[in-house]
């Protein structure tokens, strides 16, 4: 892996924990929000419905290092059953970037229905400084509510559903400062439309797709028109049409490409 951007790239190893590094937000009133997905060359997400498919020893590590910086792991439910979520592992060569922190970050699960396996690994499988978090809505059913409080941390965000802008305020609340959100597109959707994502971490895979693979960011940017109800107030104008990024680095591993974009006024 070389840094090809910016300045002349380099033939050792760039220093991932440096280039990756969340930036000081001081007094700022609500987390960094910092997505990480992959998608092909034609611009698909997954291939056969998952994104496994698509990665590379790169940007595998790439994604450890995210997670390590991470102060909590934002998912979709629908992903995270896709994708067979686990409790999060931080390799032995990144353990320095948990120092004041748990050992591994938790992951929060977004879902309205409440369907997922409270005996399964994500929830059941938890450790105790790290226990899953799943945020939902007081209409979610009481009886599933109850049981994945046996083993996971359940917060209540809405009434008869729960947005995106609601989790990152939920998670606000109970403190985490960087909050790493690794998809699916509807969650990200609903992210850049409040004006809450703050980075995204795309790393673009020599692969020709094709099919009806989606996008690794679906729905209108403006369809929340700002903050969802009783969501948080985004720190900055709420985009009404497409975001401008702006290009932070590019690092090359073979034939591909690991972009880090921010937000333009991030």
């Amino acid at each position: 892996m070389r840094l090809i951007y910016p300045g002349p790239a380099g033939d050792g190893e760039p220093d991932l924990a440096r280039l990756y590094a969340c930036p000081d937000r001081g007094s700022a009133d609500r987390p960094w929000v910092r997505a990480n997905m992959i998608e092909s060359a034609d611009g698909a997400a997954t291939v056969d419905g998952l994104s496994g498919g698509l990665g590379g020893p790169a940007d595998r590590e790439v994604f450890g290092v995210l997670r390590a910086l991470a102060g909590v792991i934002l998912v979709g439910a629908g992903t995270a059953r896709a994708e067979g979520y686990r409790p999060a592992r931080v390799a032995a060569r990144w353990t320095a970037l948990r120092v004041g922190r748990t050992a591994t970050p938790p992951i929060a699960v977004l879902s309205g229905r409440l369907d997922l396996d409270p005996a399964g690994p994500l929830v059941a499988g938890a450790p105790a400084w790290a226990r899953t978090i799943v945020i939902t809505a007081e209409s979610a059913p009481a009886d599933r509510r109850a049981e994945l409080a046996r083993h996971a941390d359940v917060i209540i965000a809405g009434e008869q559903g729960v947005s995106a802008a609601a989790a990152v305020s939920a998670l606000a609340g109970r403190g985490y400062r960087e909050i790493l959100a690794e998809g699916g597109p509807h969650l990200l959707g609903q992210l850049s439309a409040a004006g809450l994502l703050d980075e995204l971490c795309v790393t673009i895979s020599p692969v020709l797709a094709g099919g009806p693979a989606g996008r690794i960011i679906q729905g209108a940017l403006a369809a929340s028109g700002g903050a969802a109800p009783g969501g948080p107030v985004p720190d900055g104008p709420v985009p009404a049409g497409p975001s401008r990024l702006t290009l932070a680095h590019v690092l090359a591993d073979g034939d591909y490409l690991l972009c880090r974009y921010l937000r333009a006024g991030s």
